[in-house]
């Protein structure tokens, strides 16, 4: 089987491709596959070092708002569609899966064209234009929450690497402790907020790491890369610039201050690791909706960015973190809406639309 997935742009898009190319080599390993992705996405380093093979197209993002890049987005839209369907011809594409955002729009228009099936995946509780698109021209459509409102779609999570679904966070923890430097009796509070971090999150740490660490709690913060020299270690604090062993600091890790992306709520409620979660106040308000099924369910706990402070911490975070019993509560409240095998159930939905082909029963 040959198959193309579009997935570029940002991790919540290439780490669900990733894990569906994981899933289907292992269950069809002679199977060829190729991600799309543009020359300035993240893809052009995390696809290669999983050795896959990348397809470059031009990015058509979308404005958002009235300007002069609206008036030339219909030549570039056609410009990236026919690349596309050079890319799907030349590969002998039998089915084509698109993850949404700007690379899977001209994806979707030129499966359209050649007559290709198609599998759209919706990772966020609010699809984005493309795959509204896309879900148009398939009955094969895979979501994450069952209310995310597009036709026939069916609720089996996102798909995520094996590290994640795998992991036991109990059996796993001295290992991360270990890995990170951290002592092995202390409370743990895991701060990361994207590669490049967040100023808020990074903030209100600064705020409150004197008083989280007196009370007996370390604290791992994932800074970002540009913000990694301004920071200094010290007792109970360890600053990084960037975690690429995301399994091990789960299993380090009491606790989590974090944004609310996709990948991330659905990373953490497979591993049943309770969270505070500060939505990105941008966008659709889709951070928002990620996140609220887990906090309805107790798994966690969601303030507003402009409402998270230093005091916040202390007054909401501290008295969770030493509390183990309440801990271990929001622990099994975030389990219970985990998905650890939507990459299997999706990698089924891929094989069921190449072998009927043409991909679709859309309008």
């Amino acid at each position: 089987m040959r198959v193309v997935l579009a997935g570029g742009g940002t991790a919540g898009h290439i780490e669900p491709a990733l894990a569906t190319a994981d899933a289907l080599r292992r269950v069809e390993p002679e199977a060829e596959i190729t991600l799309l992705g543009t020359e300035r996405g993240l893809e052009n380093r995390l696809v290669p070092e999983r050795g896959y093979d990348l397809a470059l197209i031009p990015p058509v993002p979308l404005p958002r708002r009235v300007t002069p890049e609206l008036l030339r987005l219909p030549a570039r839209v056609r410009g990236a569609v026919r690349r596309t369907a050079d890319v799907l011809r030349e590969r002998r594409a039998d089915v084509l899966v698109g993850f949404g955002g700007y690379v899977a729009l001209p994806a979707y228009l030129a499966a359209r064209r050649l007559g290709l099936a198609t599998v759209v995946h919706e990772a966020n509780a609010r699809p984005g234009l493309a795959n509204r698109l896309g879900a148009r021209f398939t009955s094969y459509v895979a979501a994450t929450s069952s209310t995310v409102g597009l036709r026939n779609s069916q609720e089996i999570g996102i798909p995520l690497r094996r590290a994640i679904t795998s992991l036991d966070r109990a059996s796993t923890r001295a290992e991360g402790r270990t890995f990170f430097g951290l002592p092995q009796d202390a409370p743990t509070l895991l701060v990361f907020g994207g590669s490049q971090g967040a100023r808020r999150l990074n903030l209100a740490v600064d705020e409150a790491g004197e008083a989280l660490t007196a009370a007996g709690v370390q604290i791992l913060h994932a800074v970002g890369s540009a913000n990694i020299d301004a920071v200094t270690p010290r007792p109970g604090y360890t600053p990084v610039a960037y975690i690429d062993r995301m399994d091990l600091a789960y299993a380090a890790a009491d606790l989590v201050l974090c944004r609310a992306g996709a990948l991330t709520c659905a990373e953490l409620a497979a591993v049943g690791l309770p969270a505070v979660y500060v939505p990105l106040p941008h966008g659709n308000g889709e951070q928002r909706l990620n996140a609220e099924p887990t906090v309805e369910a107790g798994g966690g706990l969601m303030i507003r960015d402009t409402e998270l402070n230093g005091s916040w911490l202390v007054q909401h975070a501290l008295p969770l973190l030493t509390d183990p019993d309440r801990l271990a509560e929001m622990s099994t409240a975030a389990a219970r809406l985990g998905h650890r095998d939507a990459d299997e159930r999706l990698v089924e939905m891929v094989r069921q639309a190449a072998s009927e082909g043409g991909g679709g029963h859309g309008e």
